[in-house]
């Protein structure tokens, strides 16, 4: 089954909000290979091309790797945890991070994600960032879904 979630649904799932929301949408959750498709509009207004870099706007590496980090957490909330439950998804580890292109304003980042293992509360997750196809930014994440008040 794929399923689709707009800006205001992914609000109600995770806490992270502007100007450190970097998911605009989910373009599909397939519950069957556990994995998903999102996207980031990077648009010339974001607070961060401010300062990275000024005349040279790129959107910082470690923001992709959030963007993708908000993919994982959607993921994982939306296959692995019962719904209702009061619980986040926190990292433990960012592994194999490798960055292959710049991302500029105007460019529509797609991440994907997969699940690749799964131990009691904690999992894995492969996945990638992409611009028009291409490779922008890969991991490797290590995560925990935690209780809330335990943050």
């Amino acid at each position: 089954m794929e399923e689709v979630l707009n800006i205001e649904e992914i609000k109600k799932l995770i806490p992270h909000r502007y100007p450190f929301l970097l998911v605009d949408r989910v373009l599909e959750i397939d519950y069957d290979t556990f994995s998903i498709k999102a996207m980031k509009n990077v648009t010339a207004n974001e607070d961060f091309f401010n300062g990275h870099f000024p005349g040279s706007p790129v959107m910082p590496g470690v923001l992709q790797v959030e963007a993708l980090a908000q993919t994982a957490c959607l993921l994982a909330l939306k296959t692995k945890v019962e719904p209702g439950a009061d619980v986040l998804i926190v990292f433990s580890a960012i592994n194999k991070a490798k960055f292959r292109r710049p991302v500029v304003p105007g460019d529509q980042l797609i991440m994907e994600l997969v699940l690749k293992s799964q131990r009691r509360n904690f999992f894995v997750m492969e996945g990638t960032a992409k611009v028009d196809g291409e490779v922008t930014c890969e991991i490797e994440a290590t995560a925990a879904i935690v209780p809330r008040d335990s943050v």
